[in-house]
């Protein structure tokens, strides 16, 4: 019990100070309910997801099997999030040959100020609402930026908690750009 509090507190603290993160982090309990849920772990299967994107237009992980999906979780109102932005569009443009695909979710924000971000910011790919928090609740997460690196075949092949930088995000992108 112990060593699963101090893991739940180790990661606030890395999503909530701006620092780099960890990768591979498992065993994150849910929100504040009652039972207790292990997160995505590298190695396994993304869980599925079906949100609507900022216009209400419904969009479904599984629409993207056979592309390698960088699934950033994010809020407009978070420093280390918009430090993001810039590479995840460089990246985006970099790779688009190789079929990568960004999706974000929103992480306890608003679709207006996300779309105006958004739209500041140039960034094309698409973003989803999540405003009861299901997107969060399937993928455990408990902060933003938190992003999971999912294989062509729907396997996590690389997650990341806490801001990224430009090196970190490339060393992420080449387990899923194979």
């Amino acid at each position: 019990m112990l060593a699963s509090l101090a893991l739940v507190v180790g990661l606030v603290a890395a999503c909530t100070s701006g620092s780099t993160g960890a990768t591979g982090t498992s065993g994150v309990p849910a929100g504040s309910g009652a039972s207790v849920a292990v997160a995505p772990t590298v190695g396994s299967r993304a869980p599925g997801l079906a949100l609507v994107d900022l216009d209400g237009k419904p969009v479904n992980l599984g629409d993207y099997a056979g592309k390698p999906v960088v699934l950033n979780y994010w809020a407009s109102w978070c420093g280390p999030c918009r430090d993001e932005f810039p590479q995840l569009k460089a990246a985006e443009a970099a790779h688009a040959a190789e079929g990568l695909v960004i999706l974000g979710v929103l992480f306890k924000d608003d679709t207006a100020p996300a779309k105006d971000f958004m739209a500041t910011q140039g960034a094309t790919w698409t973003s989803l609402a999540d405003p009861d928090g299901t997107g969060a609740a399937a993928y455990r997460v408990i902060a933003p930026p938190t992003t999971f690196f999912i294989g062509r075949d729907g396997i996590v092949r690389d997650l990341q908690v806490g801001g990224m930088t430009a090196d970190q995000l490339a060393r992420h992108l080449g387990t899923i750009l194979q």
